[in-house]
């Protein structure tokens, strides 16, 4: 299994690593809950990281990192929900839509054998079972059947295409090595 997320550091002269878990999406009543998006799997293992760490923007935005204590949370519907302190009204809580959510990526659980998280898989090599080099892993897709790999040619590969490889180890992914920084799959590179 792939776990989603992203790493990035705190800001402010700590060399403490952020993981990306999740997003805030948008309000949710009158009295400051926030809709939130979670990339933990279950979603709701979102609430078992404290503080959360918000930051307005995506990677490179010169933002800051702001610890946030979260006093609320519940599921709503097929999504989740959050009150977070200091946060009392609807337009105190628009305020923050759009922001990353991080926490220190020491609170996460080690991942197990065969399991990776999405972090670990971008950048490594892939190789085709017959020795072709394809490219490398650029990110990570969740979509409603199964993740998928986008893996980008590169000069050192078969070509400069993009292609799309579902996540499915032991069928397609055969062998991931991070010690190597190599993936192998068994797909036709003509996909």
């Amino acid at each position: 299994m792939a776990e989603r997320g992203q790493s990035s550091s705190l800001e402010g002269g700590t060399s403490s690593r952020l993981e990306v878990v999740g997003r805030i999406l948008g309000v949710h009543g009158v009295k400051g809950w926030v809709k939130v998006y979670s990339n933990t799997d279950p979603m709701d293992n979102l609430q078992q990281y404290q503080p959360w760490h918000l930051k307005q923007g995506g990677p490179g935005s010169g933002s800051e990192w702001k610890p946030v204590k979260v006093t609320g949370f519940r599921p709503q519907g097929k999504g989740l929900i959050a009150q977070l302190e200091g946060i009392a009204d609807r337009d105190a809580a628009a305020a923050l839509v759009g922001q990353e959510i991080g926490v220190p990526a020491d609170l996460l659980p080690q991942s197990g054998q065969g399991e990776y998280y999405w972090r670990d898989l971008i950048g490594l090599r892939v190789k085709h079972v017959n020795g072709m080099d394809l490219g490398k892993v650029t990110r990570m897709l969740e979509t409603g059947a199964n993740d998928v790999v986008v893996v980008r040619g590169d000069s050192n590969s078969l070509d400069r295409r993009e292609r799309l490889i579902p996540w499915l180890p032991d069928d397609v992914i055969t062998a991931i090595s991070l010690a190597e920084g190599q993936m192998t799959v068994d797909w036709d590179p003509d996909f």
